[in-house]
């Protein structure tokens, strides 16, 4: 697919219904984030916001970038009917082609993993490159396929450590916290209840200082 084409994947699937995703934040995102002191964080695929959201209101200035405008103007209207629009932008961007600039204090990759093309090698090198000194990239796929998916069982899922070495890290310049598989229970479409396996990656660039 060339990005025109990836791109339209997208709308089209934001355009099934009003809101795809629950709006609620990432789990892992809030657990490494929360104790975190405020800056600027950089969410990759940002989807409807609700990372972005979350992190803002949290005292964050974030910049969400998604290949969707649908997806980004929904974001937009729950930043304003939230009271954070001033803390947020949101940039319509195929991360395959372009990166945004600048360096912040977190970045934020949650389930950045897609069906169409993405160029996953070039985007995790890229969003480490984009943390500043002190910062904190965070890294969450998926493991496994849910319990309740269908057709999907015969995929194979990269491990945490595949995925960690794709992203090139010098690790004299890092603190690696966490590279590995966590499990969390959640609920499926139709309200199975099931265990889900992601792969977590962590890791804190060490301050300049």
């Amino acid at each position: 697919m060339t990005g025109p084409e990836v791109k339209q994947h997208w709308e089209d699937r934001y355009a099934v219904r009003g809101r795809i995703w629950s709006g609620q934040v990432n789990p892992h995102l809030e657990e490494v984030a929360a104790p975190l002191m405020p800056g600027r964080a950089l969410d990759l695929g940002c989807g409807e916001g609700g990372d972005t959201l979350w992190l803002a209101e949290r005292g964050w200035q974030v910049l969400g970038v998604d290949i969707s405008d649908t997806a980004l103007s929904r974001a937009s209207v729950e930043a304003a009917a939230r009271g954070v629009a001033d803390r947020v932008r949101l940039v319509q961007t195929d991360l395959s082609e372009t990166f945004p600039e600048g360096t912040f204090d977190l970045v934020s990759a949650q389930f950045l993993q897609s069906t169409v093309h993405l160029n996953r090698e070039r985007i995790f090198f890229a969003a480490a490159a984009a943390v500043a000194p002190g910062g904190v990239l965070i890294i969450v796929d998926h493991g496994a396929a849910p319990p309740w998916a269908q057709h999907v069982h015969d995929h194979v899922f990269p491990s945490a450590e595949e995925v960690f070495a794709t992203v090139k890290l010098d690790e004299r310049q890092w603190d690696v916290v966490h590279v590995g598989s966590v499990e969390r229970d959640a609920v499926g479409p139709d309200g199975q209840v099931g265990v889900l396996l992601d792969n977590l990656i962590v890791v804190r660039r060490f301050d300049a200082g």
